[in-house]
C-alpha cells in the first residue's frame, strides 16, 4: 500500500464506526467535571520550545528523547505539546486568569499530545488527554478533590478493579537533602544500573526510584524513602489529604517509589493502577506543582492536576468486557422510486430532521429491494416508502421493520409521526 494511504506510525484514525465510543467517554467526562465546577479549556496543539524546556525540565526523559520539535518557517523552535499542563499554565498566565477569584478550575478533553516513543497498547506517539487543572488552591482538599473526579468517571463507566497509589516528593526546603540521600545510596551501586540511570544520579536523582530496568528496580528497593525527610509543611500537607480521601471512602496505598516523569511536581502526586487481568497498568497519574506558574512566569500560584490517557481508559474498558450501546444512525428512510418520488423525500426528510428524527434518503439511485436492504443495514426502524401511486393519494407507506407491520398513512400525518 502507497505510504500516503497509511497513517504514520504511532497513529491512529478513529473511524465513525468507533468514534462514538469516544463521544461516549467524552460525555461522561464532561457530566462529571461540570458537575465539580470545571470548565472546559482548550490550548492549541504546539506551543514555544522554550515553555516545555523549563516548565517540564530539561533533565527529564520527555524533553531529550520524545519531543516533536521543528523550527518554523519564522526561524521560531515550535513542540507539540508532548502533555497538557505546561500549556494550560501558559494559557492561565498568558489570560490573566489569575486576576480572577480563585479558585481557577479547569478541564480539557481530546487533547492531542505527541511523544516520540514506542507505540504499545493505549500509547500512541499521538494519543489523546483528559485532565483537570486547578489553580490558586493549595489546600490537600484540591488534591483529593482531583483524585475523586477521576474515580467519579471510572465509576460512571463501570471500570473497576483500580488501585490508587499516593506519595508525597517534598518542596524545595526539603527535597535537597533526600537527593543527596539518594546519591549517596546510588552511587556505590552506579556501575551496576543502566546508561539512563547513570545520567539521571547528577540530573533528576528522584528518576532512579521508578526505573522500569529490571536490576536498577531491586536496587532501589532498599533506597531511603522521601517520606521520612518531608519538612513539616509537607509532612502535614500530605497527612492532610490522607484524611481527606479517607473520609471520602477513597482507599489508597502510599507508594514511596511513584515520583513521576516530570520535573515540574511538588508535594503530592499519584497514580491510579488498574490491576485487571490484561490491563495492568498506570490508566491516570497528576500531583500538585506550586512552583509551576511563576517558574513559566506568572505570579507565585498554587497548581494540582491529572492526565488520563482516553486510549488507554478505551482498552482498560474493553478488556473488562465493558461495551458502550451503539446509537441509533437512522430512525427511518425513505425508499422511493420515480423523481416526483425522490423529490417529495427529501422534503419530507428536511422537514422530519427538523422536528429531530434521524431520517434518511437514498442518494445513490438503488433499486426499491436494494435501498430496502441498505435500510436494515443501518438498523432503521421504520421505512417510508413513496411511489407514483402515493403520490397521487397523498399518502405514504409506513412499514415497521421489526414486526413487518405495514400500513398507510397521509403525508401530512408523517411529520408528526412519533417515531
Amino acid at each position: 500500500m502507497s505510504i500516503i494511504t497509511n497513517a504514520p506510525k504511532g497513529t491512529k484514525d478513529i473511524t465513525p464506526r468507533d468514534s462514538y465510543r469516544w463521544q461516549h467517554i467524552e460525555s461522561v467526562m464532561r457530566e462529571v467535571c461540570t458537575r465539580y465546577g470545571y470548565r472546559e479549556v482548550r490550548t492549541p496543539v504546539f506551543e514555544h520550545t522554550e515553555l516545555f524546556l523549563r516548565g517540564i525540565g530539561d533533565s527529564t526523559d520527555v524533553v531529550q528523547k520524545e519531543m516533536y520539535t521543528f523550527e518554523d518557517k519564522g526561524n521560531r523552535s515550535i513542540t507539540l505539546k508532548p502533555e497538557g499542563t505546561a500549556g494550560v499554565v501558559r494559557c492561565f498566565i498568558e489570560n490573566k486568569l489569575f486576576a480572577d477569584a480563585q479558585p481557577t478550575k479547569m478541564f480539557y478533553l481530546y487533547c492531542p499530545v505527541f511523544r516520540y516513543e514506542k507505540p504499545q497498547a493505549g500509547r500512541l506517539r499521538e494519543h489523546h488527554q483528559f485532565g483537570v487543572e486547578v489553580f490558586g488552591a493549595p489546600d490537600a482538599s484540591t488534591d483529593a478533590e482531583i483524585i475523586s473526579i477521576a474515580f467519579e468517571v471510572y465509576k460512571a463507566l463501570g471500570v473497576k478493579d483500580l488501585a490508587l497509589n499516593i506519595n508525597s516528593i517534598g518542596c524545595p526546603n526539603c527535597r535537597p537533602a533526600y537527593t543527596e540521600a539518594l546519591k549517596a545510596y546510588f552511587r556505590p551501586h552506579i556501575g551496576e544500573m543502566c546508561d539512563d540511570c547513570k545520567r539521571r544520579i547528577d540530573q533528576n536523582p528522584l528518576r532512579l526510584l521508578d526505573c522500569k530496568n529490571e536490576k536498577c528496580a531491586q536496587i532501589a528497593k532498599g533506597a531511603p524513602t522521601i517520606v521520612e525527610h518531608l519538612c513539616s509543611d509537607c509532612s502535614a500537607h500530605f497527612e492532610k489529604l490522607k484524611g481527606y480521601l479517607a473520609a471520602m471512602g477513597i482507599d489508597f496505598r502510599v507508594n514511596p517509589y511513584i515520583v513521576r516523569g516530570l520535573d515540574y511536581y511538588t508535594k503530592t502526586v499519584f497514580e491510579i493502577i488498574s490491576t485487571h487481568a490484561g490491563s495492568q497498568g498506570t490508566v491516570c497519574g497528576g500531583g500538585r506543582y506550586d512552583r509551576l506558574v511563576e517558574e513559566i512566569g506568572g505570579p507565585q500560584m498554587a497548581g494540582v492536576g491529572f492526565g488520563m490517557g482516553m486510549e488507554r481508559l478505551l482498552l482498560v474498558m474493553e478488556n473488562q468486557g465493558l461495551e458502550i450501546p451503539e446509537p441509533t444512525v437512522c430512525d427511518v428512510f425513505f425508499c422511493t422510486y420515480g423523481d416526483a418520488a425522490r423529490t417529495e423525500a427529501v422534503r419530507l426528510t428536511y422537514a422530519l430532521r427538523q422536528r429531530g428524527v434521524k431520517a434518511e434518503v437514498d442518494h445513490v439511485g438503488r433499486s426499491m429491494k436494494a435501498q430496502f436492504k441498505f435500510a436494515d443495514k443501518l438498523h432503521c426502524r421504520h421505512v417510508v416508502v413513496i411511489g407514483d401511486e402515493e403520490l397521487e393519494k397523498g399518502v405514504v407507506k409506513l412499514k415497521d421493520m421489526q414486526s413487518g407491520e405495514e400500513k398507510l398513512l397521509p403525508a401530512a400525518e408523517l411529520l408528526d409521526y412519533a417515531f
